[in-house]
């Protein structure tokens, strides 16, 4: 079977209407942009989006793209960050949930563990996290050694959309740094993995002890090319702009605008 594929839009061709998609996003390095850039430009609709983080994009797209430029497009989301302080907040979102989107928060361990469940098909867990908080509206609370405990579902996705370091060509994935993340989780728990990497090597090339994915869990591969997202060079561009949006916010600071 190949798993390689040349493009990110052949990649994502077959995503239909109301799929739920998982994707991590705690920082650019970490978000598969060049497969959410290809599912936007496909033009789905009624998603589900399953991301640690949701924030609104204050810099040019072709530079980065997160989950958030999605949102269009999407009916419910299921995070545990939306918005910083620095950002607005939540506040963006406000348009979005006037139209309808559904928003269910988590706190981030319970959405790592909730990805694991789903990918041990258990049928859920007892969690004293969020306990007292927003996070217990509509759950089961049970009391065990007279500690409260909430039950938390499962979390499975049709599809997943990860990036990895490196691929061979069964799918085998090898990760760098901080962009593991739950991606490892993500394609376990998912029906349908997308992976996209920065360098596809031949079967047998890569250290079988640094293999954190293996390929029975990794469906398709694309290679990043060097116009892609999440490339040193796009990276570059990206704190470029940003320091010159900060710049930008200090001179109207100062002029009092």
């Amino acid at each position: 079977m190949n798993k390689v594929f040349q493009t990110f839009d052949e990649a994502v061709a077959d995503i239909p209407d109301g799929a739920s998609i998982g994707m991590d996003s705690w920082a650019i390095a970490v978000t598969p942009q060049n497969l959410i850039h290809a599912l936007r430009r496909k033009g789905v609709k009624d998603l589900t989006i399953v991301t640690h983080c949701l924030i609104p994009v204050i810099w040019p797209e072709d530079k980065a793209v997160s989950p958030s430029v999605l949102l269009p497009q999407v009916k419910k989301v299921i995070t545990s960050v939306v918005g910083i302080q620095q950002l607005g907040a939540g506040a963006f979102l406000q348009e979005h949930i006037e139209r309808g989107l559904e928003v269910e928060l988590t706190s981030t361990g319970t959405l790592s563990s909730r990805l694991y469940a789903g990918a041990a098909r258990l049928a859920g867990f007892y969690n004293p996290v969020g306990v007292g908080t927003v996070l217990e509206e509509g759950k089961e609370k049970r009391v065990f050694d007279g500690m409260e405990y909430l039950l938390e579902k499962p979390i499975r996705v049709d599809y997943a959309f990860i990036t990895a370091h490196k691929a061979d060509g069964m799918g085998n994935l090898v990760y760098q740094g901080i962009c593991r993340g739950d991606h490892p989780m993500m394609a376990m728990a998912a029906d349908v993995t997308i992976a996209e990497v920065d360098r596809i090597v031949e079967t047998g090339e890569l250290d079988s002890e640094s293999i954190v994915t293996p390929g029975i869990f990794v469906d398709r591969i694309v290679e990043i090319p060097e116009s892609g997202y999440g490339t040193a060079r796009k990276l570059k561009d990206l704190i470029t702009a940003l320091a010159e949006i900060e710049d930008a916010k200090r001179l109207m600071f100062r002029e009092g605008r």
